[in-house]
């Protein structure tokens, strides 16, 4: 058995893509998965699979969710590990003055080409920082994320694949979640 968080790409965001979390727990505890808890409305579930194969789960719960509600969503997949790695490996997080509610993670679908990385910059004059680290993008953003250009469709486009983004708390209740297990 092996605990993964899964975090859903724009539900419930300016009444778009609505699910009630209750029925998203419905919906993976009828996939067959167990264990399911949820996390705020943004659609980051903690569950329990038999399987080990990332990608079959991801693509079983997208299914799911078009099948039960009728939309596409984007699902990024982590285990119980991965959030770990992610809590130990933000590069801002011993900066001295910063503070960890200005801290992101922004998760891709994959690890983007280098020279994609390469070509992504701060955008002049902002104070936002990232780190692109494999599939991932660490964020610190001094003046908030409601301000930054560092946004997730920023980081899509960039980057060329899907994103989904989390701030430094829920990533630490996520991982608080997943090890509760």
């Amino acid at each position: 058995m092996k605990t993964y968080i899964s975090m859903l790409r724009g539900i419930n965001v300016s009444g778009q893509k609505k699910i009630k979390m209750a029925d998203l727990r419905a919906m993976f505890e009828a996939a067959g998965y167990s264990n399911v808890r949820s996390y705020v409305q943004s659609g980051n579930v903690i569950f329990d699979a038999d399987s080990e194969d990332s990608a079959a789960v991801t693509a079983a719960i997208e299914a799911a969710i078009m099948e039960t509600f009728g939309f596409d969503v984007s699902v990024f997949l982590r285990d119980a590990g991965d959030f770990r790695r992610i809590l130990d490996g933000n590069p801002y997080l011993s900066r001295a003055g910063v503070d960890p509610k200005r801290l992101y993670v922004t998760f891709l679908r994959s690890t983007p080409a280098a020279e994609l990385v390469e070509n992504t910059e701060v955008p002049a004059g902002s104070s936002d920082e990232f780190t692109v680290e494999g599939d991932l993008v660490y964020l610190h953003c001094p003046s908030g994320y409601g301000t930054t250009k560092l946004s997730n469709t920023f980081f899509e486009r960039k980057l060329a694949m899907p994103a989904t983004t989390r701030n430094w708390n829920t990533i630490n209740a996520l991982n608080k979640m997943a090890s509760d297990t």
